[in-house]
């Protein structure tokens, strides 16, 4: 199993270790609610050193980017990221990445840990001219510091002016003495930085935040609060929400499709598919019935099979039990009543507006 530069310091905090994408990751420390409220209410520090990181530099780089991704690569400047959609050819989503432009021929792409070797794969074998794309991974540790204690958590370790990073923005600085691409991203629903580093400056840089954060309360966090984060905010997982036969326009995630811009792999399937209009969309639900709507339970109404949940929890935040699914697109209307298969029993829920959460 791979392991991150931070496998040892994990263990030594007593993490319970999980396998996660073939990767041996901290599923928590002291507690998933714990740590879930953590993040909400002060900062919380991760570990997402398994996540990928492609490289793709030279001339013909942006034709690349465009070709490959439903959003618009070129309305970025250097120093902006941009969240997008590798697309296959039939509009399926090979994978959701974030797309930050270190120069004008210049992208740097962090993929999903699972999707890290099929993606390289996917965009070499599209590029063509002057181009180069590199598996960058194990170069990077990526750490990602998140709440609303972030920004003077990581203050304390740079004179970079951290306020006048934008959302979506980057600039390079050091951080503890440890170089880094400091990015305004996350994947929790509060403000926040993603910080690369390089893979061996890992255990000085988290030890670092670790001790300037203690005493704002941060503490070390999870996968399994990173999930209940993402979910209270409707974020999609890949391999839940999102896969190859799951096109954007049902994923809800139309606003990063820009038909208007130039060719792009998988264009002509979502041009048809926004004319006609989708079969199924994904929605969000709360339960209204004791239990947990878990990944892969059957939706129903009136007893007719509807769809299927993708992701589900008992929201820390927010004291309810909420999920994520798809569901034929003319059962997709906010307040219709639906059932959830748990165990044989039919539980009620309520489709409800998206995210569930919001500061």
């Amino acid at each position: 199993m791979n392991k991150t530069p931070l496998h040892a310091s994990h263990r030594r905090a007593g993490a319970k270790m999980v396998d996660f994408a073939g990767w041996e990751m901290p599923v928590q420390y002291q507690g998933v609610i714990q740590e879930h409220l953590a993040v909400r209410s002060c900062a919380g520090l991760f570990d997402v050193s398994h996540m990928g990181e492609i490289e793709i530099r030279g001339a013909g780089a942006l034709d690349l980017c465009q070709r490959l991704g439903a959003n618009d690569a070129g309305r970025m400047k250097p120093f902006q990221a941009q969240y997008n959609l590798l697309l296959n050819d039939d509009g399926g989503i090979v994978d959701d990445v974030i797309v930050y432009r270190l120069a004008g021929d210049v992208f740097f792409v962090c993929v999903n840990a699972a999707n890290t070797e099929k993606d390289f794969r996917w965009i070499e074998s599209r590029a063509s001219g002057t181009v180069e794309v590199e598996n960058v991974s194990a170069k990077y540790a990526q750490l990602a510091v998140q709440g609303p204690r972030a920004q003077p958590i990581v203050a304390l370790l740079t004179t970079l002016d951290l306020s006048s990073i934008k959302t979506f923005h980057f600039a390079y600085a050091d951080v503890a003495a440890v170089r880094c691409l400091v990015a305004r991203t996350g994947y929790t629903g509060e403000d926040g930085f993603e910080l690369y580093c390089n893979a061996d400056k890992a255990v000085t840089l988290w030890n670092a935040i670790l001790e300037a954060g203690a005493p704002d309360g941060l503490c070390p966090v999870g996968l399994g609060a990173r999930d209940t984060l993402r979910l209270e905010k409707a974020y999609p997982l890949y391999g839940h929400e999102l896969d190859d036969t799951t096109t954007p326009l049902e994923a809800g995630l139309g606003w990063v499709v820009k038909l208007s811009k130039p060719e792009f792999i998988g264009r002509d399937v979502l041009l048809r598919q926004k004319e006609k209009g989708a079969e199924r969309k994904l929605i969000g639900m709360e339960l209204t019935a004791p239990g947990i709507a878990r990944s892969g339970y059957a939706l129903s109404k009136s007893g007719r099979s509807i769809g299927r949940v993708t992701s589900g929890t008992k929201s820390p935040s927010l004291g309810k039990s909420i999920a994520l699914g798809y569901v034929e697109a003319a059962e997709a209307t906010i307040g219709n009543l639906i059932d959830v298969e748990i165990r044989g029993r039919a539980a009620a829920a309520k489709i409800v507006s998206i995210p569930f959460y919001s500061r």
